[in-house]
């Protein structure tokens, strides 16, 4: 049984505290976390003129980039604060969607918890920040509602509402296909047990799948129509199946990181399903995503920490059973809770140190400078292109994609001959952290060669655990 739930307002406030002081250590950090930094850098160059693939290569989805271009039009550093700020919003709205989904399911003593944990986990799964599933879990929350709203009207629009909505979210992330498939086929069953009619079942299946095709078709038409489809095709679509496996070492162990993480509030969820089970289709549909989450993650490689980030929906509102009942309400609820935050907190401070902060990132772009020449950033941070100003010699930005031996052969260049190019160019300063887990040793030592047949080491300062050097063309 569910106790009178707290007012929306007074809910949106606590959740909203709760991320605050859950976030706080990042706000105004530039570099948070390497994929954001540059996410970032491509949407402050779509502001530009650069295009996504063409100007600038990646294999993730113009809809990321162009949610990273809102912020990025206001530049440096206030972008950086803009896009925590857009990820704090989409936190906090995700929170009170899991609370009231629970609330509906039937433990809404449990849903004020539920919406918390899921704040409170993020900072566990490399989510603090602005990741991709911190925006797209909003609408993937708000794709399943839309679907339990549909099972209950019997209306076939809220389902291709749904999928449209899942659709969006695979023009920010492709691994949400698993997802949306899951999603696709629970709204065919039940047009099935609506209906029986085989054509009705395929009329309504063709339409879902059409408008969950609709935002990537848009983007390929686009490519398409100034005569990059060839682009477009390999970096969504082509480039990923050429990347090299990491070590099996490397796999199993961030594999594990995730399963240590997550295993608490999945477990608690299932145990909430089962303790709570009442046989309709909402609970069975918790159920098949929570397994279609899990299943989802599983499936696509390499499993870094925020892959495990959309597991929390339903984990977290279907944990809303056990952490509103009895005991676990009063005692291990609030421990379990109180411990999270502390823990997520000593996540941020370690990777504050391991990754360093606004104050060393500035230092670090001032020795840069932005004097005139190009940069290069053979390793390190790709926010200081943003910073400085400096121009860029080539469209793999993203140091990985020319020095991990994960890309050779897979981002539609060669790695050594791209590097000698930008090197023949001459860019004006170089910067080069040490040698990483995965860097192939021949890029890093072409590079340190150059160094020193042109170029002066002017800085070298902390970023984090780590020393970056700083060298000036000496011409």
């Amino acid at each position: 049984m569910s106790s009178r739930p707290r007012s929306s307002p007074n809910r949106l406030l606590i959740l909203l505290a709760v991320a605050l002081a859950a976030r706080a250590l990042t706000f105004g950090n530039p570099v948070v976390h390497v994929d954001e930094e540059f996410y970032f850098f491509t949407g402050h160059s779509m502001w530009q003129g650069a295009w996504p693939f063409v100007d600038v290569w990646d294999r993730k989805p113009i809809g990321l980039f162009l949610l990273y271009a809102l912020p990025a039009a206001f530049g440096f550093p206030g972008g950086i604060w803009a896009y925590q700020a857009m990820a704090l919003a989409s936190v906090v709205a995700t929170a009170w969607l899991i609370a009231r989904m629970a609330e509906r399911l039937g433990w809404g003593a449990g849903a004020m918890a539920a919406g918390i944990a899921y704040i409170l986990w993020l900072d566990l799964l490399g989510g603090q920040g602005g990741q991709a599933p911190v925006f797209y879990n909003l609408l993937m929350m708000g794709a399943a509602w839309t679907i339990l709203e549909s099972d209950r009207q019997r209306a076939r629009s809220l389902g291709i509402v749904a999928m449209a909505l899942v659709g969006i979210v695979l023009q920010i992330k492709y691994s949400a296909v698993f997802e949306g498939m899951v999603f696709g086929l629970w709204l065919l069953a039940s047009e099935w047990r609506r209906s029986r009619s085989p054509v009705a079942l395929m009329l309504y299946g063709i339409g879902l799948v059409a408008v969950s095709l609709i935002p990537t078709a848009l983007a390929a038409g686009v490519y398409a129509a100034i005569g990059q489809w060839d682009a477009f095709l390999y970096a969504n679509f082509l480039s990923i199946f050429h990347r090299n496996p990491d070590p099996l070492s490397e796999l199993a162990g961030n594999l594990g990181q995730m399963i240590l993480i997550l295993s608490p509030i999945v477990t608690l969820a299932v145990l909430g399903l089962k303790r709570t089970w009442r046989g309709d289709g909402e609970h069975g549909f918790l159920a098949v995503w929570l397994g279609a989450a899990i299943v989802g993650v599983l499936l696509f490689r390499p499993w870094f920490d925020h892959y495990g980030l959309p597991i929390l929906l339903p984990a977290c509102t279907a944990s809303a059973a056990m952490l509103g009942s009895g005991a676990w309400r009063r005692r291990h609820a609030p421990a379990l809770l109180l411990t999270v935050a502390l823990a997520g907190q000593v996540v941020l401070l370690a990777l504050r140190h391991e990754r360093g902060d606004g104050t060393q990132f500035t230092a670090l772009a001032t020795a840069v400078g932005k004097g005139p020449g190009c940069l290069y950033v053979y390793s390190g941070s790709t926010m200081l292109y943003v910073a400085t100003e400096r121009c860029a010699l080539s469209r793999w930005i993203v140091p990985a994609h020319l020095s991990r031996a994960r890309e050779a052969g897979a981002t539609g260049v060669d790695q050594d001959a791209e590097i000698t190019r930008i090197l023949s160019r001459h860019p004006a300063v170089v910067v080069m952290r040490p040698p990483y887990n995965g860097e192939r040793p021949e890029a890093h030592a072409r590079v340190l060669a150059a160094m020193a047949g042109g170029y002066r080491l002017t800085a070298k300062l902390p970023m984090g655990n780590e020393t970056i050097s700083v060298y000036k063309s000496a011409r």
